[in-house]
């Protein structure tokens, strides 16, 4: 997080106005992240840590990280975004540099693909 302030205040001059600032540090910090990762490829992934605390049964969490898995990394990088980022739709695609449209129907796709990844998986 303090490299994403510093990187947002280094940077400042280049912030055009055309989206929410949140939105603009959020594109910052998302940067950020790939960055470490390409560095740092042994460490936990950010999904799991990230998902860890928003849910309180821990089997559960183990099943739905399990089940994220299926999911494309464009489409969970969205659920992400949408469910514990709390960010709208239109945010989510100036972070991800695609429209609102786009970010709005592979999020519900990549939903209704857990749902049914659970119903046949609550069947067994």
């Amino acid at each position: 997080m303090q490299e994403t302030f510093y990187q947002a205040v280094h940077s400042l001059h280049t912030y055009k106005g055309e989206s929410k600032l949140s939105t603009w540090l959020c594109a910052i910090a998302r940067n950020q992240y790939a960055k470490y990762r390409r560095k740092n490829p042994e460490h936990v992934p950010f999904d799991e840590s990230f998902m860890a605390g928003s849910i309180s049964d821990p089997n559960s969490r183990v099943d739905l990280l399990r089940k994220m898995q299926i999911l494309s990394s464009v489409s969970r990088e969205i659920m992400y975004l949408r469910v514990y980022g709390n960010l709208s739709f239109r945010q989510i695609g100036e972070v991800l540099g695609i429209s609102e449209n786009t970010a709005r129907v592979t999020y519900y796709r990549a939903r209704e693909k857990l749902r049914k990844e659970m119903e046949e998986n609550g069947r067994e």
